[in-house]
């Protein structure tokens, strides 16, 4: 499966505010700095999701993004297929052809789509949590 920059970098976006509390706005900055996301591109992202009903955004001092509604209702594959809606569609109509690997590929899709429709931002936060606080190196010899 092929996903556009613009896609990886809005699922990056996503799965940062995931990992903040719930209902804090988080400045564009921070988010960038963090997941190595050009400010500008981001900002053209993160009004796209604005507008898509994933996130908020607050003015001021203390502004920011948030999320829209709680990790755990967010799933990684309506994301995809707000930002990619286009590129999954021409995926598909060019699998549509019969050939002897037609249905295997429509399988592929179904499977792979499956399992991002039931992949929340609230479990990829946890296990990243969980992964990334259990591997500690060990320089001691």
């Amino acid at each position: 499966m092929n996903i556009s920059v613009k896609a990886d970098y809005a699922l990056h976006a996503i799965l940062d505010l995931s990992l903040q509390p719930f209902g804090e706005p988080v400045r564009i900055a921070d988010i960038a700095g963090r997941q190595k996301i050009p400010q500008k591109f981001l900002e053209l992202i993160l009004s796209s999701l604005k507008q898509g009903g994933f996130v908020l955004s607050k003015r001021g001092a203390d502004g920011g993004y948030l999320l829209a509604r709680t990790a755990d209702t967010i799933t990684v594959g309506e994301v995809l297929r707000f930002v990619d809606g286009g590129k999954a569609r021409d995926a598909a109509l060019r699998r549509n052809s019969n050939t002897p690997f037609s249905d295997m590929w429509r399988r592929v899709d179904d499977a792979v789509s499956s399992v991002m429709d039931q992949t929340t931002f609230a479990e990829l936060g946890q296990r990243w949590k969980e992964k990334s606080g259990t591997y500690i190196p060990n320089w001691d010899i």
